[in-house]
């Protein structure tokens, strides 16, 4: 036989069988499930997303284990419930909920509030137009807004207000809305959110706007219905502004409301009086505004932190089940940190600012603890999935594989029969045969499951996040 013609019939008779197994193929899993399911497996064995899964951001593997080159581990402080760490929440934004933005100074809120008015996709994106400072929010079919913040409805109550202030504000401002409009709403869900920052460097974000003449003279600091007389709050300078202030004057104003300002806008403050200062000790007053501050803020729907923009950006999105259009970017580059501050510096700050600080580091183990229980909970999910997907692949192609899920049941030796026990024989092969088909489906499941052996180990790595 010539050579040649010999290497033609074999590369036929390849090409024939491969496409009988492309054939055979098509027929068992006609939409191609098997081969994505391989790759499923795959992605998951090697760190990475399965085919369809979301990507939160450009680039590949996990976007939040090294968020600002974090290396080393988180290890939690205080021991939260599973109410405090699981906050998803169902915000219809087509029903009456409303998202009310707590915004304080110099933690990085403005850049959160164009996030939430320019960066989510919503069936009827926010309207904005270029020179205008606010954006028109509607709901889906209503001309009604479903957000309260400075981009959306402006500082209605107050500029930069508070807990206290907006718990007591928001309703009658969305009920007065409501009363112009001519027709009134079923009961409405606040979700109130906020962003935090670390203490020393919000501190001196706020020096630095101060000194280019920045006086929030508009805040109106309600509490228990009227403002603070100038005797309860003093003025840390006599001129229009503190434009030029050293860095000196800043921290020895008694005074400056930049002194511990996170924990005071997020307490309720009609527990100490408001601005009374008469009423109990310094340290009992900071004692309780702490308290409060905390029990607030646990509450809250949602907070995030300036120093992880791309966890935050995950913990909304999980929490309201909105998506942002563009990922969060981390930027180290602000005002702030271009600031030389000798150590001792900052050890004093920090002492002026210890109720703060104390409260930011609460925050921080609460805020990590909820992103570890939402990317547990994600990848519990995503494995419920693959399962699911892995039985319904099994019924498929279990037959081409000889097995019916059945199986017969032959004892090896026949009991007599009498009178007195035909019914129980009946049952006891009735029962022995549902287990042997138990039994049977079960290796077949387990010969189905044989890859995923080590999933739960892969999991368990996955969990040790590396934090910063």
């Amino acid at each position: 036989m010539d050579e040649k013609s010999y290497y033609s019939r074999l590369l036929v008779a390849l090409l024939m069988v491969l496409c009988f197994g492309v054939i055979v193929l098509q027929y068992v899993c006609p939409t191609s499930d098997c081969q994505l399911l391989h790759l499923a497996s795959l992605s998951s064995r090697l760190g990475g997303r399965a085919p369809g899964d979301r990507m939160n951001g450009a680039g590949a593997g996990d976007p939040y284990s090294s968020e600002d080159g974090a290396l080393f581990r988180f290890v939690p402080r205080f021991n939260f419930t599973t109410k405090d760490l699981n906050r998803a929440v169902d915000f219809n934004i087509k029903g009456n909920d409303v998202i009310v933005f707590l915004h304080i100074q110099k933690t990085g809120g403005t850049t959160f509030g164009r996030h939430l008015v320019r960066n989510i996709q919503l069936e009827r994106p926010c309207e904005c137009h270029a020179g205008q400072k606010k954006c028109t929010c509607y709901r889906p079919g209503k001309l009604d807004t479903w957000l309260f913040s400075r981009f959306s409805t402006g500082w209605s109550c107050g500029l930069h207000a508070d807990w206290t202030e907006l718990t007591n504000c928001v309703p009658s401002f969305m009920g007065n809305r409501e009363s112009q409009e001519r027709h009134r709403t079923p009961s409405r869900n606040y979700y109130y959110i906020t962003i935090l920052r670390d203490p020393v460097w919000r501190y001196l974000s706020e020096w630095r706007h101060v000194q280019r003449g920045a006086t929030w003279k508009a805040s109106k600091h309600m509490c228990d219905g009227r403002s603070p007389t100038l005797s309860e709050l003093p003025s840390c300078y006599t001129g229009d502004d503190w434009s030029g202030c050293s860095l000196e004057e800043f921290m020895v104003c008694p005074y400056n409301l930049a002194n511990n300002r996170q924990t005071r806008m997020l307490a309720d403050l009609s527990l100490v009086g408001c601005y009374n200062l008469s009423v109990m000790s310094e340290s009992q007053r900071w004692a309780m505004l702490l308290e409060s501050a905390k029990r607030n803020l646990r509450n809250m729907a949602f907070f995030g932190l300036t120093e992880y923009q791309r966890k935050t950006q995950y913990l909304f999105e999980h929490t309201f089940r909105l998506s942002f259009i563009a990922p969060f970017t981390q930027l180290n580059g602000t005002r702030a940190a271009s600031v030389e501050v000798e150590s001792e510096t900052q050890r004093r700050i920090r002492e002026l600012n210890q109720w703060d600080v104390e409260l930011y580091e609460y925050a921080r183990d609460l805020f990590l603890q909820r992103f570890q229980y939402a990317r547990q909970q994600e990848r519990r999910e995503a494995r419920q999935r693959r399962l699911q997907e892995r039985r319904r692949l099994r019924a498929k192609v279990k037959p081409w594989w000889g097995v019916t899920g059945k199986a017969v049941f032959k004892p090896t030796k026949e009991p007599p029969m009498t009178e007195q026990s035909p019914t129980f024989s009946e049952e006891k092969r009735v029962d022995a045969g549902q287990t042997l088909e138990s039994e049977t489906e079960g290796q077949v499941e387990d010969n189905w499951l044989e890859e995923d052996d080590s999933e739960t180990i892969l999991d368990y790595l996955e969990n040790v996040e590396q934090w910063r």
